[in-house]
């Protein structure tokens, strides 16, 4: 899943040729991550 930086709506899957939303047509995406913290522990 990728989040247009412009309108902010989520992409499901993107086109090989072209990296653009579909909506706006920005090409700046991220990829959206799971909000899970990870624990690292430390001595």
């Amino acid at each position: 899943m990728f989040k247009c930086m412009k309108c902010k709506k989520m992409i499901k899957q993107l086109d090989e040729v072209f990296v653009r939303c579909p909506y706006c047509g920005n090409r700046v995406l991220f990829k959206e991550r799971p909000p899970i913290a990870k624990e690292v522990k430390t001595d």
